[in-house]
């Protein structure tokens, strides 16, 4: 009965991977297994310390219990475009160019149904996060993928997709610094992009909520572009604050663009809890030590992550950034699913297998730096027991 009720949008659409995995996870450690779980994108250090102070002090703050702004508290806008002046040097207008999000997942969902109609079509990176085509699908939209390799960088090769039939072509999804596969963006690649946005009237999404973990240097997309230009960058406090659970992201570019998202975001939520909002304006306003901090112990996590790898026959490129490892599988091994099967029952660890991602990732594994150096020495010490 349920599935003769059940949306048309919903077809082919199914539970994040994640999800399942994680319940099977669940029955294994409710049996005694201890499954070490290296899979999961989720910082587990705290957040800076004056997060806290401010979320505890906001419930002192007249009127913190009411709906707030659609478009956030003006404080919180103001945080985001100093945070983007100082650490991009990109200046926007708060008012105009700068939305609060509820985490920058719930972005990817409203630009998709703000801009795509039935027939619309959208590029979709693959390997790449799978919201993006999900998104585009319940937004009815139809994804277009194109396959980012290790050959061009991790880059869309622009080349190809001028190949294409771009003629339904309204949005184009991209990820730098890219997940998973570690890849970077670089200022030649965001100055293609926007030539590419100009001469197709494509609208260019960035998800860069990675930016500031090991990397060499912060790139925005919005760095070369002019106000008229059809490009948004989404962006979170999740990964560079420890933050993920406080859901608090932004969407920042086009002015025009960010109305449109507006108008349906605004029929989507009544606004975020204003403690919450005071704490990520706190959080926004860390010091640079913050980050150095942060990845020094990301730097000792990724060395151990590494050795890792090469104890189960894989193997990595060196430049990778952000905060996961994205490692060819060993070649007796038909696919990455198959590879993660063997990793869960020989030795209990989960790492996801990289078709999780796109059919790019079928030959790959992705691990990801959040959890404590304990944790990978005893994955270390697994192992080599098992050898």
């Amino acid at each position: 009965m349920v599935s003769k009720l059940k949306s048309k949008r919903l077809s082919g659409i199914g539970e994040y991977y994640f999800s399942k995995k994680l319940r099977e996870i669940d029955t294994l450690n409710a049996k005694g297994e201890n499954v070490l779980n290296l899979g999961i994108g989720s910082p587990d250090m705290p957040p800076p310390s004056a997060v806290k102070e401010t979320l505890v002090n906001g419930f002192n703050e007249l009127n913190y219990h009411q709906y707030q702004s659609y478009k956030g508290i003006p404080d919180l806008r103001n945080a985001f475009a100093k945070w983007y002046a100082k650490y991009f040097g990109v200046m926007l207008e708060p008012d105009a160019e700068v939305l609060p999000l509820i985490g920058s997942k719930e972005g990817v969902i409203h630009i998709s149904m703000s801009l795509l109609n039935e027939g619309d079509q959208a590029l979709v990176p693959n390997p790449g996060y799978p919201t993006y085509g999900s998104a585009t699908n319940l937004a009815g939209g139809e994804p277009v993928y194109y396959s980012l390799d290790e050959a061009h960088q991790y880059h869309p090769d622009f080349d190809a997709l001028e190949q294409l039939d771009l003629s339904r072509v309204k949005l184009m999804w991209v990820n730098y610094p890219h997940m998973p596969t570690g890849g970077n963006g670089s200022d030649d690649l965001f100055a293609q992009l926007i030539q590419f946005s100009r001469k197709h009237q494509i609208v260019i999404v960035n998800d860069n909520p990675y930016g500031f973990i090991l990397t060499d240097k912060r790139r925005s997309l919005l760095q070369q572009r002019q106000n008229t230009d059809l490009v948004l960058e989404l962006n979170s406090i999740s990964k560079s604050h420890n933050m993920a659970g406080w859901r608090i992201g932004v969407l920042v570019g086009n002015a025009d663009l960010i109305q449109t998202v507006l108008a349906f975001k605004s029929n989507v939520d009544s606004g975020q809890f204003k403690p919450v909002m005071r704490s990520a304006v706190a959080a926004l306003e860390v010091s640079e030590d913050w980050y150095e901090l942060l990845n020094d112990e990301y730097k000792i996590r990724k060395k151990l992550a590494q050795q890792v790898v090469e104890l189960i026959g894989c193997t990595f490129r060196d430049e990778e950034v952000g905060m996961f490892i994205w490692a060819r599988i060993p070649t007796e091994f038909s696919d990455g699913e198959s590879f993660a099967d063997f990793l869960l029952n020989k030795y209990r660890i989960f790492i996801p297998p990289g078709s999780v991602f796109g059919s790019e990732g079928k030959s790959f594994i992705r691990l990801s730096l959040c959890s404590p150096r304990e944790i990978w020495e005893e994955v270390i010490k697994r192992i080599k027991e098992k050898e």
